[in-house]
């Protein structure tokens, strides 16, 4: 396999340059490595952008980020920072260059981390959907750490999807639909289907006993609450033969809830109808606070599914690999 940086020619005797004599490595074949240094710089600009912000995060001076980046340059003869224009963003080749450099770095660290907590545990930072996160995998995960007690897993329930490619977070687990963005994956990481769960109509007792629904066509008239959009509900009465205008300014009666676990716990109050999983509404369904709604003429429907995600580089490390086969085997039960 050729090497992925090209060879750089032989220095003169003594010709160190301005890092230092001790600013490039050598690898087990006798070539020239860049400097360690201009590499960090590099990474670190990628992932923060900005001169004086990579600066303040290695905490060092920003003239001296900038001789790092000019001397990668150089070494790699290939223009990796794009200076015009007023702002710094990385050219394509600069880009692809860092998926490979902070991948390579990040598993320098992560080899130092093992090395360091031999006979410790080894935790994963995992950012998850705030519903399904409290609704169903905060119990698993309590299962597999008492089933694996070498591994422990830092949950942190939000909306906002992790950067996993900038190390925000080691996983990140969200439902996806299918027909509107975004998508699972991306450059450089790696996504597993945990579940595709179908939809269920729930609501309180009360609220249910009021209703008489004899098709599907008898829902948009009725109270129907919402996450953050009008999707699901959309994509479910669209499976089952109701038209309706995507583009209209309220195209379906009902509040937007924004969360899926405030929109639950409103239809745990009565307030209206909800879409959810079992995933999100097993417990409220088994102890009461909840039943499901059947419609008339009415088929079930699967818009989209929970994944895992992970940095692909890290996909075979053993937090990683065994805590999404045990979360797949929990999803698949």
């Amino acid at each position: 396999m050729p090497d992925p940086l090209p060879r750089r020619p032989a220095a003169k005797p003594g010709a160190t340059g301005s890092l230092g004599p001790a600013a490039t490595v050598l690898d087990n074949a006798g070539r020239a490595l860049p400097p360690f240094a201009a590499l960090r710089a590099f990474e670190v600009l990628g992932r923060v952008g900005g001169i004086r912000r990579t600066a303040q995060a290695l905490g060092i001076d920003h003239t001296v980020v900038s001789r790092h980046l000019r001397a990668l340059e150089d070494w790699i003869g290939v223009p990796l920072v794009d200076r015009s224009g007023g702002r710094m963003e990385l050219t394509p080749e600069g880009r692809s260059y860092h998926v490979r450099v902070s991948a390579a770095l990040h598993d320098l660290i992560a080899a130092t981390r093992d090395a360091m907590a031999t006979g410790t545990s080894e935790g994963v930072r995992m950012w998850a959907v705030p519903g399904f996160a409290i609704q169903w995998l905060s119990d698993q995960l309590a299962d597999f750490e008492r089933s694996d007690p070498g591994f422990a897993v830092e949950l942190r329930p939000t909306d906002t999807c992790a950067n996993i490619a900038q190390f925000e977070a080691d996983a990140d687990i969200r439902f996806y639909g299918d027909d509107w963005p975004p998508q699972p994956g991306g450059p450089g990481l790696q996504a597993l289907e945990l579940a595709r769960p179908p939809l269920v109509i729930v609501t309180s007792p009360a609220l249910a006993a009021s209703l008489h629904l004899t098709s599907a066509q008898d829902l948009l008239t009725a109270p129907l609450l919402h996450e953050e959009h009008h999707e699901q509900w959309r994509a479910w009465l669209t499976q089952n033969g109701v038209s309706v205008d995507a583009k209209a300014e309220r195209p379906l009666p009902g509040p937007l809830l924004w969360h899926a676990h405030l929109a639950i716990a409103a239809a745990r109050q009565g307030r209206g109808l909800a879409l959810a999983n079992r995933y999100l509404v097993g417990r409220d369904l088994a102890n009461g606070a909840l039943v499901e709604l059947a419609v008339p003429g009415t088929k079930p429907v699967m818009i989209g599914s929970y994944w895992f995600v992970a940095r692909a580089d890290r996909w075979s490390s053993p937090a990683i690999a065994r805590l999404r086969k045990f979360l797949r085997q929990r999803a698949s039960a």
